[in-house]
């Protein structure tokens, strides 16, 4: 008898701890359970997006209002059109905000930074943001600033 109330015992142990990796997973792949029913769709449209991937935070002053939903290719203007859903509770962004594309750490997280406009009319549900700073690629960088100095070596 108290053999079988170990192995019930041990079998609860397991349960819980696989229960428990599954809600870490969850948390650090910022995946959830519930459904996005307290959010509203804004559009953005970039020249460059890369390493933006869908799922990736937006943020405001550090604080974390929204996600990407989707990441797309406007045919019209051949530019990345980012959909993000954004929290209700932030129903009063000003229709003149700026989205950015920005790196957070060393690992290079790409994520959308908004920066408050000063616009008396607010973003709505389906409201697309205009003033847009694109993703800093490091190749570009690089390739600048190595072709920068073999066109001064040369002219030397």
């Amino acid at each position: 008898m108290q053999n079988r109330t170990l192995e019930i015992g041990v079998g609860l142990f397991l349960l819980a701890g696989l229960l428990a990796l599954l809600l870490l997973a969850l948390r650090v792949s910022g995946l959830t359970l519930g459904s996005g029913d307290h959010t509203y769709k804004v559009y953005a449209h970039f020249n460059n997006i890369a390493g933006l991937t869908v799922r990736a935070k937006v943020t405001m002053a550090g604080v974390t209002i929204g996600k990407v939903t989707a990441i797309d290719l406007d045919r019209d203007s051949y530019t990345g059109r980012v959909t993000m859903a954004l929290d209700n509770e932030v129903d009063n962004l000003p229709a003149d905000s700026t989205a950015s594309i920005l790196t957070a750490g060393l690992l290079g997280e790409k994520y959308v930074g908004i920066s408050v406009g000063g616009d008396e009319e607010l973003l709505a549900d389906g409201s697309t943001i205009y003033d847009t700073q694109s993703s800093l690629v490091l190749e570009d960088l690089i390739g600048k600033f190595l072709l920068n100095s073999v066109n001064k070596d040369q002219s030397n």
